[in-house]
Formats: structure tokens, C-alpha cells, sequence
């Protein structure tokens, strides 16, 4: 065993851990992309552009029509093409990019706490998104199945 690597306490466990590593990293982009598309799904079914615009103004994020506009696309176009598996890690690096400034301008003068409008959410959301983007589609996406990836 190389130096630095752990033992299994059980190790008869090891190939059910190898045997659901791609799966459970599917599950983990399908999930996050789901989470994310909900979110931004609120923002068209709700709010609409101008709500969100004036949102974004109120949070000094200008030119607003472009954050709001780059909001509502990313999470909802974006956040489709992650679940697929379809430009993925394009998609996953700019809505990581886009969570870390909701991060730093909006949520963390709230601290942590989601009730109160922290960064817990955008936090959690912005780490899977960075780590999709680095991983990409995985084994269980279109890309995989055109046989090509970004």
C-alpha cells in the first residue's frame, strides 16, 4: 500500500464502494442540476426579468439586466445541461463562478445560516459546481454517449 493511503476497516466493502463511484457521482450532478434548475426556475415563474433585475440593483450588482439575465439563463439552461450531462463542465464553471459572487456580495455579511440569509446554500452549491466542472459529465451523460466533451 503507497504511503499516505487509508485501509478499509472493512474491506469486503471495496467493491461495493468502486462499483457505485460513478454512480453515486451521477447522483450527485443530476441532483445538483435539478436543485439549481428549481432555483432559477423561480426566478422566470416568479419574479420574471424586471423582479430579478431589481433585485440584482438592490444588491449594487450592475449593470442588474445583465447579472439578472446571466442569472436566469445559468440556472436554468445551465443547470439542465449539468443534469444531462451536456457542457457540463462549461456550465458547471460559471455557475460556480456565478454562486461565489452571490456569495461574497450578498450572502456572507449574513453569515453562515440559510434562515437568515447566508451563504450555506451558495456555499455547499458553489463547491459541487466547482467540482463538477473539474470532474465533468461522467460516465452516465450525453456526452459520454456522443462520445466528445469540452
Amino acid at each position: 500500500m503507497p504511503a499516505g493511503e487509508t485501509r478499509l476497516l472493512y474491506p469486503g466493502l471495496a467493491g461495493f464502494y468502486e462499483s457505485w463511484r460513478d454512480i453515486a457521482y451521477t447522483i450527485l450532478r443530476v441532483v445538483v442540476g435539478y436543485n439549481l434548475f428549481m432555483h432559477g426556475w423561480t426566478k422566470i415563474s416568479g419574479a420574471g426579468l424586471a423582479g430579478v433585475t431589481g433585485y440584482m440593483a438592490k444588491q449594487d450588482l450592475e449593470p442588474s439586466s445583465v447579472f439578472a439575465a446571466a442569472a436566469i439563463f445559468l440556472e436554468n439552461v445551465g443547470a439542465l445541461c449539468i443534469l444531462v450531462g451536456l457542457f457540463t463542465r462549461f456550465f458547471a464553471a460559471a455557475l460556480a463562478i456565478e454562486l461565489l459572487i452571490a456569495l461574497l456580495v450578498v450572502h456572507l455579511k449574513n453569515g453562515f445560516g440559510i434562515g437568515q440569509g447566508g451563504y450555506e446554500y451558495v456555499l455547499l452549491f458553489g463547491v459541487a459546481t466547482f467540482f463538477i466542472a473539474i470532474r465533468g459529465g461522467g460516465p452516465y451523460s450525453v456526452y459520454r454517449a456522443i462520445g466528445k466533451e469540452l
